[in-house]
């Protein structure tokens, strides 16, 4: 299917993201809670494969490689600087509450904000292992293989980022109840 798709042939790239679509969407949602951009950057992740699909050397499994792809794109979406307009500027657009008021939170979105918050503050290889596994539903094996490690390091990885999460959410229930 990749050899057609280099060839140019649309109905086997139209198959193949037909096919990868929603895992990819779905793991981009997981790490941003936001649908809009979710979409936004699985746009993205697709435009970026397609250029380098060259490149693509059939070393790991596609999906793999374009969750890698997915997954770097939304860290320079969270790394990009972004434009700031004082609120005070007369040309300012106006702002909406987009605050969903209290009766429309629900706890679980509060904990998936929690344990996403929480997930971003691990180092990049802790971090990229627990969204590749959890979030992409990477295997150990594939992981290792795309890290170069073993995979008794990348199960060593998730064993150290579930005691760090551990501390962490402990650390904000307890300023919680307090």
């Amino acid at each position: 299917m990749l050899a057609a798709i280099r060839g140019g042939d649309r109905s086997a790239a139209e198959e193949l993201v037909d096919r990868t679509y929603s895992s990819v969407f779905a793991s981009l949602f997981r790490l941003c809670g936001d649908r809009e951009l979710a979409a936004d950057l699985t746009q993205e992740t697709y435009r970026k494969a397609w250029e380098a699909l060259s490149g693509f050397n059939g070393g790991s499994q596609f999906f793999t490689w374009l969750y890698r792809i997915g997954y770097t794109t939304f860290l320079n979406h969270v790394r990009r600087p972004r434009l700031m307009k004082s609120l005070d500027d007369d040309d300012a657009p106006e702002m909406p509450d987009g605050a969903p008021s209290p009766e429309d939170v629900l706890s679980s979105s509060e904990e998936s904000e929690r344990l996403r918050n929480a997930v971003l503050t691990l180092s990049e290889d802790l971090r990229f292992t627990v969204t590749a596994h959890f979030w992409g539903g990477l295997a150990v094996k594939e992981i290792a293989s795309i890290e170069g490690i073993t995979t008794v390091a990348i199960r060593k990885r998730l064993h150290k980022a579930f005691t760090l999460l551990e501390e962490v959410l402990g650390a904000d229930v307890e300023e919680e109840e307090r």
